[in-house]
């Protein structure tokens, strides 16, 4: 009962916040002009168009099957559905949500915080191209950030998994997609948003480098993750119960989509089939590989065995971190930034979790939230107008600290605005679905776990089904001998 009332005044407190937040809005808006579409279809080209349609897929690939199967191995047979379906129903879920409100506050003009609502409802979004992207149709711009708000509120469920309720699961998703997700999308990607180095608010701006969602994607949901972790509490059992990963094989084929999709997301984020995509590309490969040797190489002299969860687990990181940074290093640069984050995320994951005593079950803190923050920070170290001539001009030097320019302090300043916003959100959006329908499964259900007490489905039937062998010319008493067997096991899994 004292639990629900604190929830519930937590609640009110948030709710509260908001209010004031939202009351607030009309006094900061900037005079920004609307975002220009152009009607005139023949600036459309086909070649970016069929590149941004391509990366748009990747980037979904990357949600389902990527992270449902590198999250799924990484839990206990007993919630592998489960933590599927996180992945699939929000592919389903924010997808409907973007088309009705999100795309609109992320990129509609408002001000330097969260834009209006021009484009709910799909409303001027169509196939002529805007300023944003003026050579592919604004629909295909708006379906490409739709799959970033996608996977962002998916990666979270990695800090929560094998014990969050279903229900409550896409209430703290939708609600985090709109309340932290949106708004950040708006002040960094948005026309007129507070971080925005090209389409800058007025007056009062910090532009910030992020090239494909260093802060908007990886430091959001690590750092949301964070606070999911810590306000609900480790699973029963943590720390005297063994929790290893049911099936590492599935993580790898996960890991292994994720590696590829990430061209997608980072080399997509060009909005181009040019220079710009292609340099992004090879900074993601080679940040990726480097962040894979590095993550095992540190394992290997700690525990003295290289394994393949460090690998699969170092890679991503190396993904993470390049993410802000694709579009404005070089390859020597990736190489360092890779590496260096395998090592800095390895020890994370590791040393740093068991110091702080949290269940961050599948390290969304350790991999998105710590690796996207380190990719932050030496974006403002490594960004060279060499590689992307926009950052620097007559009138503007957003190249990095080891290139003789002044980024690092904006991107310090925006890394520290992500962290409150994401931290902040999260604890006051966790305590509003605490009320409006609980966070936690009961002690039973969490023993038995999500797949059957959520689902009512199994993950793996093949014992039950398949265990038997033919015997006496074709008899069945083998089979219901070994069904037998395999259910007597189930019961007392």
């Amino acid at each position: 009962m004292l639990g629900k009332v604190l929830a519930s005044k937590w609640a009110l407190m948030g709710c509260l916040l908001m209010v004031c937040a939202c009351s607030t809005l009309p006094v900061l808006a900037d005079p920004v002009s609307p975002v220009s579409i152009d009607k005139n279809t023949d600036k459309v080209n086909s070649g970016d168009t069929a590149w941004m349609l391509t990366s748009a897929a990747l980037v979904l690939m990357m949600t389902g099957p990527g992270l449902a199967l590198f999250y799924s191995g990484l839990v206990r047979k007993k919630n592998v559905l489960a933590t599927m379906m996180q992945s699939f129903v929000l592919m389903a879920a924010v997808s409907v949500v973007w088309a009705l409100v999100g795309f609109s506050l992320a990129f509609d003009v408002g001000n330097p915080f969260v834009g209006g609502l021009h484009f709910a409802f799909m409303k001027n979004v169509a196939m002529f191209p805007s300023e944003y992207a003026p050579t592919i149709p604004f629909s295909t711009f708006m379906v490409y950030q739709c799959m970033f708000a996608v996977i962002t509120p998916a990666l979270i469920c990695g800090a929560y998994a094998e014990r969050m309720k279903f229900s409550s699961m896409l209430v703290f998703s939708i609600l985090w997609l709109l309340g932290v997700y949106c708004p950040l999308a708006h002040m960094v990607w948005g026309k007129g948003g507070l971080f925005n180095f090209g389409f800058p608010p007025e007056a009062h701006g910090i532009p910030a480098l992020d090239f494909a969602g260093g802060t908007v994607v990886h430091i959001s949901s690590g750092v949301s993750a964070l606070i999911c972790a810590l306000v609900m509490g480790k699973r029963r059992g943590f720390g005297k119960v063994a929790m290893a990963p049911h099936s590492v094989v599935i993580s790898v084929i996960g890991a292994a989509l994720l590696w590829v999709g990430w061209f997608g997301f980072n080399a997509g984020s060009a909005l181009s089939a040019g220079g710009g995509a292609s340099s992004a590309f090879v900074a993601t490969h080679f940040a990726a590989a480097a962040a894979a040797l590095g993550w095992l190489f540190i394992e290997w002299i700690k525990t003295g065995k290289p394994t393949v969860l460090g690998a699969i687990s170092g890679a991503v990181a190396g993904l993470v971190v390049i993410t802000p940074a694709s579009g404005f290093v070089g390859p020597m640069s990736a190489l360092i930034m890779g590496f260096a984050g395998g090592v800095i995320c390895f020890f994370a994951a590791t040393s740093l979790k068991h110091a702080m005593g949290y269940d961050d079950s599948l390290d969304a803190f350790g991999v998105h939230g710590v690796g996207g923050t380190l990719g932050a920070i030496l974006t403002g170290v490594f960004a060279q107008a060499f590689f992307n001539p926009a950052i620097k001009n007559d009138t503007m030097n957003l190249e990095g600290l080891a290139f003789g320019g002044p980024q690092l302090k904006n991107q310090l300043i925006a890394t520290l605005i992500t962290w409150a916003i994401a931290a902040i959100g999260a604890f006051i959006l966790l305590k509003i679905t605490d009320v409006l329908c609980g966070l936690r499964v009961n002690e039973a259900d969490e023993f038995d776990g999500l797949d059957l007490t959520q689902h009512g489905e199994s993950g793996y039937n093949f014992e039950a089904e398949f265990g038997g062998a033919v015997v006496d010319g074709g008899s069945s008493s083998g089979l219901s001998a070994s069904m037998a067997r395999a259910e007597a096991k189930v019961s007392h899994a």
